[in-house]
């Protein structure tokens, strides 16, 4: 179950509000008087997040199907839905996993894929090594609009203190969701009536992100929202508060085993916008070459980071690709999949056998793939310090350069 509040009347429809990372349920604080007149309003918490209990969630499906286990202790079995940021990843889940109690949708803030895998590990690296308050001191820039912060100095400060006290690890775990969550191919699999919202100044979730979302989610319109970036719901509540009405009053889906009387229908929401186009994925070029191989990609993405297999990638030609394709197989498909030892040991056991071997090209991106890993600067150091005993000080030394480099770029907050 998750942390949560229920406000409105007790025979109404139940409405679900998902919030964004680094926020509580108070980001929706302004849109509460007018949506309980005809709901009843569920907004819940992300573990660690505002006093929530710290029990990480290693997908968004995970926390999807946290929301149902909170509904199934209330009794509820219908239910719309609306979630900003990694809210909607839980919405979109939701509508592929629930369609059969999921009236209907809206994603506010929201993408078919967060961004790149490698800058959501990155801030966990950051947040892990330095703490959530440089994080926090960012967090203006990348929710709000210069004329936003200028004139509301006391809401971006309520912001900045809601993510200073959000639990780190579980701040790095929902980042760890978000650079996971892809579901450009899965889009078709949402079957109920979805509105999507984004911030027109939004730069973590443009307008093109969603436009990918409605061209792909069949029952889909688009909203744009002028003076907005990307928390959306907390800068302009007005608007989104009446998009949200409008949506669900007009696509609420009545459910064959009797739902609660729909809520009472109001203006007719708008027509759906024409032109959306999708950024379509072109088949996968390694479709067949069997589970080990597609395994062990998906392990070397998530340790080395999409950057640098995307350059191994590139530059392989007809002479390397077949040692390309058996380091996949071999080494992160049928090794690093393991289960006898986590990812922090097994980049414990790499970082000492290139140094002991002068690998220090190969040292590199695996100093950078231990930090991802979870080691801690800390950590790396006395792996360093304890490979100098027995593999020599000069190679050690060399180790320390490479690292000290490494962590440096990989730790410093990017503003």
């Amino acid at each position: 179950m998750l942390q949560h509040r229920l406000d409105g009347p007790d025979d109404a429809p139940v409405l679900v509000l998902g919030p964004a990372l680094g926020t509580t349920w108070h980001m929706w604080d302004r849109q509460i008087p007018e949506l309980t007149r005809n709901w009843r309003v569920l907004r819940f918490d992300l573990p660690g997040h505002g006093g929530a209990p710290a029990h990480p969630a290693d997908s968004a499906t995970s926390l999807a199907e946290r929301v149902l286990a909170t509904l199934d202790s209330l009794g509820v079995q219908r239910f719309g839905y609306a979630g900003c940021s990694v809210g909607g990843a839980v919405g979109i889940q939701l509508g592929m996993l629930a369609r059969d109690r999921l009236s209907s949708l809206a994603l506010i803030s929201s993408s078919p894929r967060f961004g790149t895998a490698d800058a959501w590990r990155q801030r966990g690296v950051v947040v892990r090594t330095n703490g959530l308050d440089p994080i926090a001191r960012s967090t203006p820039e990348r929710w709000f609009t210069e004329g936003f912060i200028e004139a509301q100095p006391a809401i971006v400060e309520w912001a900045v203190q809601m993510v200073r006290t959000t639990d780190p690890g579980c701040y790095i775990a929902a980042c760890e969701v978000l650079a996971a969550f892809d579901v450009r191919s899965d889009l078709g699999g949402i079957g109920v009536p979805t509105l999507v919202v984004a911030g027109a100044e939004d730069e973590a979730t443009p307008p093109s992100d969603a436009r990918a979302l409605v061209a792909g989610i069949p029952d889909a319109r688009l909203a744009i929202v002028p003076g907005a970036s990307h928390l959306t719901p907390v800068e302009q509540p007005g608007a989104v508060t009446e998009l949200i009405i409008r949506h669900f009053t007009t696509s609420w889906q009545e459910s064959p085993a009797g739902p609660p009387a729909p809520a009472p229908v109001i203006t007719p929401a708008p027509a759906r916008p024409t032109g959306a186009i999708a950024e379509l994925e072109s088949a996968d070029a390694a479709a067949g070459r069997g589970d080990t191989y597609d395994a062990g990609m998906k392990v070397r993405r998530e340790v080395l980071g999409d950057a640098h297999v995307d350059r191994a990638q590139e530059n392989a030609d007809h002479f390397t690709q077949d040692f390309q394709d058996f380091a996949t197989r071999y080494a992160w498909g049928e090794i690093w999949t393991r289960p006898g030892l986590d990812r922090r040991t097994r980049s414990v056991i790499t970082l000492t056998a290139l140094v002991s071997r002068g690998h220090f090209d190969e040292l590199t991106f695996h100093i950078r793939a231990a930090l991802r890993n979870g080691l801690t600067p800390e950590e790396i150091k006395e792996v360093l310090l304890q490979t100098a005993v027995y593999a020599g000080v000069p190679a050690a030394n060399s180790a320390f350069a490479v690292a000290q480099n490494v962590i440096r770029e990989e730790t410093t907050p990017t503003e």
